[in-house]
């Protein structure tokens, strides 16, 4: 018989009904120490009391009034993220996924409206866009397309990292080229600076868009608030989600005025998207985590933790073969299966995600104390030397 919930999950044996920062509490009182922040979601950890104390105080006025009226959290959080990057414009979503299949269709009705036929967007393989039928279509993977066609046209992955293939491909009917500076699902994968600046190049050169998923590694989880950042270029268009609602479901698609000229009124909508009580929090995470000292923060502890990381894998040749990543987004290539490493971390009381190309995700809070991390890593320790 199936299940009350739909069985679409291969979830864990464990129930968490509390949590407290970098710990989430299960069921039966026992403590994890959380490296895996809901998948990049929770940067400010559990029940943070800033997060609590703007969810409450707007929870006690006006929950939702849909997009028929002025919503001026709304307005707060676009503000905040046009002020603290390239955009112009911000449309607020549920999600990464809904973020997503908004950045396609404005990649398309901005070719429509120029009336040039453009509709094909360059994707690279090990891409992770989302779970609808247009984000699994331009991830172009058999995982996670079989049994789903036919798929939206329009889209063709390249190989990760293949700047010849991309040149190749590219060309002057090129609609925009869509991908993340990190890859988080494919493997903690970081796209070197110079690869993102030629692609920037490429795009200028052809006059296609660029779109950047920073679903996974944006709001400061790489040191900087947006990966993009580092190599020092600036999308047309990016997709936001996860950490923006530091655990309360929260998206956002950010673009330049040029980029979203054809979405005008009518174009796209969402009921739910840019609530009063999603944005009140996002507004609130982005006040604490787009500022100067909390992104030193990061970067400091980043580079405590890797150091402490290539210690455990110097110790653990059998295990594991290198750490990568960047910032507080950190991948251990596996020479186990990183699900067998997940496993023996819960009975170590530590949280951690697989990802593909055999790699474990460290993913933990962006407020992670030192002391924390040093236990995270006698933890990993444990559970690599029950692993062989």
């Amino acid at each position: 018989m199936i299940s009350h919930v739909l069985p679409t999950y291969n979830r864990a044996p464990i129930a968490f009904e509390k949590g407290e920062g970098s710990w989430a509490i299960a069921t039966d009182g026992s403590r994890y120490l959380d490296l895996g922040s809901g998948i990049a979601v929770n940067v400010l950890g559990h029940a943070n009391p800033d997060l609590v104390a703007a969810l409450t105080e707007q929870a006690g006025k006006i929950w939702h009034v849909s997009n028929l009226y002025q919503i001026p959290q709304q307005e707060r959080l676009a503000d905040l993220l046009v002020e603290h990057t390239f955009a112009d414009t911000a449309f607020i979503t549920n999600s990464g996924t809904e973020a997503a299949e908004l950045a396609i269709k404005m990649v398309r009705k901005y070719w429509y409206e120029k009336g040039e036929d453009r509709t094909e967007i360059l994707t690279f393989e090990g891409a992770f866009h989302g779970r609808s039928t247009g984000a699994i279509a331009a991830s172009g993977s058999e995982k996670m397309t079989k049994g789903f066609g036919p798929l939206m046209p329009g889209f063709r992955a390249l190989p990760w990292g293949d700047m010849a293939a991309l040149k190749a491909a590219i060309n002057d009917k090129t609609a925009a080229v869509m991908l993340e500076p990190v890859q988080g699902e494919g493997g903690i994968r970081p796209l070197p600076d110079a690869d993102l600046q030629e692609i920037r190049a490429l795009c200028d050169r052809h006059g296609a868009l660029l779109v950047l998923d920073e679903v996974q590694c944006g709001m400061g989880r790489t040191g900087r608030l947006f990966a993009h950042e580092y190599a020092g270029i600036v999308p047309d268009i990016m997709m936001v989600a996860k950490g923006i609602g530091g655990g309360f479901p929260l998206g956002a698609v950010l673009a330049t005025e040029a980029a979203a000229a054809g979405m005008v009124a009518g174009t796209h909508g969402s009921t739910y998207g840019g609530n009063p009580l999603a944005c009140a929090v996002g507004a609130r995470v982005m006040e604490i985590v787009a500022t100067d000292a909390f992104l030193a923060e990061v970067n400091r502890k980043a580079a405590l933790f890797r150091q402490k990381l290539e210690g455990l894998v110097a110790a653990h040749p059998s295990v594991f073969e290198a750490v990568r990543g960047q910032g507080l987004m950190l991948g251990l290539k596996c020479k186990v299966a990183p699900t067998d490493v997940v496993k023996a971390g819960y009975a170590q009381h530590l949280l951690t995600v697989p990802a593909a190309d055999n790699t474990l995700r460290l993913l933990p809070p962006l407020n992670i104390s030192d002391d924390e991390i040093a236990e995270a890593v006698t933890r990993l320790d444990k559970a690599a030397a029950s692993l062989g």
